[in-house]
């Protein structure tokens, strides 16, 4: 059950557009609870690069994701949106899935429709199940949410948009038979430009999801005020943490390579001005 004030649930019917930042280990999560937001999420692709070093490609696995999810929980003071990759396996693994991130206290995940080995959202090659299977792991994990957890939510996503055969009108069927099975929010992986943002808007009968990665991905630059105002619930950009990290830490070790003392300098002071303590 969860241990902070106001559920994601809660938050969601505040009918205000969520901005989750991404963060891929507790203490990137520290710093973002530190500086203030209503919802965090962690992400799968830093998880994977942060616990093994290799972008996300289906090498974790869900105890360790777990794992991380429910550290990171524990040292925010606000709900955690994590990622679930494809619930591990059919969907009596979703079952224990559900169940095992219900238990790490956070206030919910997403599960996808991709075949395992699942990957990236934003590469190719991926592929997904048959509907009728998809729908009916994300009906298991509804039927686990309302036994342990009705504060609890199940994000629904599919990545048929980017698969070889997939389309925008598949995905929006897909989440919609998702929704009707019992998920809380829809979620549309992989849109490629703001006109087929505004469709999934108007075709999706739910709240929605909107995956902003950037540069390394799919997703276009868009305005949040045109994100709320074609029906977006929720915007995730799940790499932030990542990429400042990797960003940050190797233009402070290019120039630590040169001259270590005067760079452990500017290191300091950079700490020392931040207002996040010791």
């Amino acid at each position: 059950m969860t241990t902070y004030g106001d559920t994601l649930r809660d938050r969601l019917a505040r009918d205000e557009l969520l901005v989750c930042p991404g963060v891929h280990d507790p203490l990137t999560a520290a710093v973002a609870d530190h500086v203030g937001f209503d919802v965090i999420y962690m992400t799968g692709y830093g998880t994977s690069l942060s616990k093994i070093g290799y972008p996300d490609g289906g090498f974790i696995t869900m105890p360790e994701m777990i794992e991380n999810a429910g550290n990171i929980q524990e040292r925010i003071d606000v709900p955690l949106i994590a990622d679930a990759d494809n619930g591990y396996g059919n969907a009596t693994n979703v079952i224990r899935t559900v169940r095992e991130y219900i238990k790490a206290g956070v206030g919910g995940i997403h599960i996808e429709d991709q075949t395992f080995p699942k990957r990236c959202g934003h590469t190719k090659g991926r592929q997904v199940i048959p509907r009728e299977e998809a729908v009916g792991k994300i009906a298991a994990a509804a039927d686990v949410r309302d036994e342990r957890d009705e504060g609890f939510v199940i994000i629904a996503r599919t990545d048929a948009r980017g698969t070889g055969g997939g389309s925008l009108d598949e995905g929006i069927e897909r989440v919609n038979a998702f929704l009707d099975a019992g998920a809380d929010v829809a979620f549309v992986e992989g849109p490629t430009d703001e006109a087929e943002l505004e469709r999934v808007g108007r075709a999706v009968e739910g709240p929605l999801v909107y995956n902003f990665v950037g540069d390394l991905g799919t997703s276009p630059y868009v305005d949040l005020d045109d994100l709320e105002s074609w029906g977006f619930d929720i915007v995730l950009f799940p790499i932030v943490s990542t990429l400042s990290t990797i960003a940050n830490v190797h233009a402070d070790l290019s120039v630590f390579a040169d001259d270590p003392v005067e760079s452990m300098r500017r290191v300091d002071e950079a700490f020392s001005g931040t207002p996040v303590g010791s």
